[in-house]
């Protein structure tokens, strides 16, 4: 009672919980790509990518694409 099931893609934290579409982002972004640039390389909408961006800083529990960088870097 009162508990709700778990959000799709929350399932996890850290690298390996990432999607195949949620690294693709993350690479790109980490290459210094803004979110249009990604956008129209992945064939995706902006808004897309946003999401994925949201994802993929909550699973590695960063807030910015300066950390993200930084991961990729480790990673």
């Amino acid at each position: 009672p009162g508990t709700q099931p778990p959000r799709r893609g929350a399932a996890g934290v850290g690298w390996a919980s990432l999607t195949t579409a949620e690294i693709r982002v993350a690479e790109a972004v980490g290459a210094g790509l803004t979110n249009a640039q990604v956008a129209r390389r992945l064939f995706v909408s902006r808004y897309t990518v946003d999401y994925h961006l949201r994802q993929i800083f909550l699973k590695l529990g960063i807030s910015s694409r300066v950390q993200l960088a930084a991961v990729l870097a480790e990673h």
